[in-house]
């Protein structure tokens, strides 16, 4: 295996826990632009949101309800939900600041990304006192197209100024997470069991390890003593 110097963290459901957050967040989300409260077209929405959790909020939304204004009032919608329910709302996944300050301690840096809008992501952030923590954070928009495509993986090489994409190590909760790993071609492409997705679906998305959390992230890639 190449040495890893760069680490490619989502943040909802890998390194930050919030307790459901974005489901009841799409459900407010949902209502606002006319999907019933229940039947079919909620049940069939929910499934959607689940199955493309980890990727650009806006983009699932525009695929959900089409009309661009549409999507731009349910995304609205969401964001302020979601945001509003962040204080004390949102926490780290147990040993995920340890396994940070690890990687950077070893000489890996760290990107934080995200789904969630970069006003949202901040909030986040802020709402952990995780201003320091990493060495960059990217969202879709400022850091490219969200997941399944690479954007923000291979953004976050560009910025930290890395040379080769096998040397980066990525580690997200869903398929999509998987996906965007390996189109930019990182080394490790890890599942983890904190989040959205189970093993079975992290395996058949194409990740090279499952492991049980964030916590068990560093050990795949970092000498052992």
């Amino acid at each position: 295996m190449h040495t890893i110097e760069l680490a490619v963290l989502d943040m909802a459901g890998t390194t930050v826990t919030d307790d459901g957050l974005v489901l009841r967040a799409f459900d407010e989300a949902a209502t606002a632009v006319g999907v019933p409260e229940s039947g079919e077209e909620r049940e069939a929405a929910r499934t959607y949101v689940r199955d493309t959790m980890g990727q650009s909020k806006i983009e699932v939304f525009r695929h959900l309800f089409g009309a661009e204004d549409r999507a731009q009032q349910a995304n609205a919608t969401f964001e302020q939900v979601y945001t509003d329910s962040i204080d004390g709302g949102v926490a780290p996944v147990p040993g995920a600041t340890e396994a940070i300050t690890r990687l950077r301690a070893a000489g890996v840096k760290v990107a934080l990304t995200t789904g969630f809008s970069p006003a949202t992501q901040q909030r986040i952030i802020d709402a952990l006192d995780w201003a320091d923590i990493a060495d960059l954070a990217l969202a879709p928009g400022d850091g490219g197209r969200g997941r399944p495509y690479p954007d923000l993986i291979l953004n976050s090489l560009l910025r930290t100024g890395i040379d080769d994409v096998a040397k980066v190590a990525v580690l997200g909760d869903t398929s999509s997470d998987i996906l965007s790993g390996l189109r930019a071609g990182a080394s490790v492409v890890a599942g983890t069991l904190t989040g959205a997705h189970g093993a079975d679906t992290l395996t058949a998305a194409g990740a090279t390890h499952v492991v049980a959390s964030v916590a068990d992230f560093p050990a795949l890639f970092l000498p052992q003593h």
